[in-house]
């Protein structure tokens, strides 16, 4: 089983979405890595920030560019998809999970 880690980012395995979606980062908990697939968030790639609510559109930085977390795009992919990490973003953990409760809970 290949370790992927919560809150690493990987870049887009899909070469048609890669312009605007750069990167992806792991939101499933290391809790559940006996499974083959990971939850991931996709990274967006906006001048300006999105018209959504503030913590659907959260901005983080990565290798130098601001992008922005599409939590309502999350979705399962396999994990061996994803390559090597490029980063980790768990100093972003907060923003993530309240872009992930703004889904669940509402914004």
């Amino acid at each position: 089983m290949i370790a992927v880690a919560q809150y690493d980012a990987y870049e887009n395995p899909t070469l048609a979405q890669r312009e605007a979606f750069p990167y992806l980062v792991v939101v499933q908990s290391d809790q559940l890595d006996q499974f083959s697939t990971r939850l991931v968030m996709p990274l967006a790639r906006f001048k300006t920030a999105p018209a959504t609510p503030r913590r659907l559109a959260q901005s983080v930085e990565l290798r130098g560019e601001r992008l922005f977390l599409a939590a309502h795009l999350c979705a399962a992919l396999p994990s061996r998809v994803l390559r090597r990490p490029v980063a980790s973003l768990r100093s972003e953990a907060t923003a993530i999970v309240d872009a992930l409760d703004a889904v669940v809970s509402g914004v």
